[in-house]
């Protein structure tokens, strides 16, 4: 097995400039690690790394654009720099938008993954974390859910994921020394505290809460909400929201686990693919959500109530208790939270990144 840089570890974050991607370089970077980007900008702002740096008071040690998939171009990162570990975010990642062009997501979802693999084998880099998805369990009962419960995937977006994971264990099985962690996060949302970094998706947002900030903030004019005849208390969908600030200590506790520390030089890690869930256990209806993005803007949010869309399931609500008992981990931030730093950010930037001083 490969060993960890003698000094400071350089973990390599593919997607660094999107929004999980981005407030995951602000949590490494206060924690000491050196960190190496890889992004190609295709939904995400060249803005946010430099955000990151003025946020974390620390410099990214290097940026690289490209894509994912062009093997050639990724090895000449591997070959310039000493990489460690990597946390790979690098993805597309709506549902409905996975519907309508599911090439496009196997190619890029799929395509990427299989592409980091094979250079990090061929440079002997043996320690991933990997970005997940709860919408591998499609619409699964019992409700929360755990990791041992089987995979129903109900769109592109989740099947390629699924694969993803596929890919991984498949790999781990022909590459016995290669330690990787599937983080399977619920639904990220918020923003950093700070108001610099927060969700800023390029065209018509995917997501809702990005979505319904910028009906708050006068950027669009009302949110549609996908379905009410669910069979849930107020008949809309229900999900497990986790504040991105959570999910980036997650992946940072993560590299831990797989023995990427700043302040040693790393212990021997378990070997072969673990899956675990990143959630609160808590589950919020849509309509709930857009209470709490009303209280945290001081003003009811307009939205209208239309057709289910395809893809979408009635509930995902996580089960955390495998990690807490494996790391002592849990999230410490409400949905309030959420709502509240979502908002600082919006207000801060009500046209996004690029529009900017």
């Amino acid at each position: 097995m490969s060993t960890l840089s003698a000094s400071v570890p350089t973990v390599l974050v593919t997607g660094g400039a999107g929004f999980i991607g981005s407030h995951t370089c602000v949590e490494l970077l206060e924690h000491g690690y050196r960190v190496v980007v890889v992004d190609d900008h295709s939904n995400s702002s060249p803005e946010a790394l430099l955000r990151i740096e003025k946020t974390a008071g620390r410099a990214l040690h290097a940026v690289h654009i490209l894509d994912m998939r062009d093997v050639e171009a990724l090895a000449e990162v591997f070959r310039t720099h000493r990489i460690d570990a990597v946390v790979h975010f690098a993805a597309k990642k709506a549902v409905g938008e996975s519907v309508q062009i599911p090439l496009d997501y196997y190619e890029v979802n799929v395509g990427a993954t299989v592409s980091l693999l094979r250079v990090m084998r061929e440079h002997g880099v043996e320690r991933l974390v990997f970005s997940s998805s709860c919408s591998i369990y499609g619409d699964a009962r019992p409700v929360p859910l755990d990791e041992h419960e089987p995979a129903r995937p109900t769109n592109p977006y989740a099947r390629s994921k699924w694969m993803c994971e596929q890919v991984l264990a498949d790999t781990c099985r022909a590459w016995p020394e290669l330690s990787a962690l599937a983080l399977r996060y619920f639904n990220p949302v918020g923003a950093h505290p700070g108001g610099l970094l927060g969700e800023d998706p390029r065209g018509v947002p995917n997501n809702v809460m990005p979505f319904a900030m910028q009906v708050a903030v006068g950027r669009r004019e009302q949110l549609s909400v996908f379905g009410g005849d669910y069979p849930t208390e107020d008949g809309t969908a229900v999900r497990d929201y986790i504040h991105v600030v959570d999910v980036a200590d997650g992946h940072r506790v993560a590299l831990e686990q797989l023995g990427v520390r700043p302040d040693s030089a790393g212990a021997a890690a378990r070997t072969g693919l673990q899956v675990l869930n990143l959630g609160t256990g808590v589950g919020t209806s849509v309509l709930e959500l857009v209470a709490a993005v009303g209280r945290a803007c001081g003003r009811p949010v307009p939205h209208e109530i239309v057709g289910r869309r395809e893809g979408d399931v009635t509930r995902l609500v996580a089960d955390p208790s495998a990690v807490a008992a494996a790391w002592g981990w849990r999230t410490t931030r409400t949905l309030d939270d959420m709502c509240a730093d979502a908002w600082r950010f919006q207000q801060a930037n009500p046209m996004g990144y690029d529009a900017a001083p």
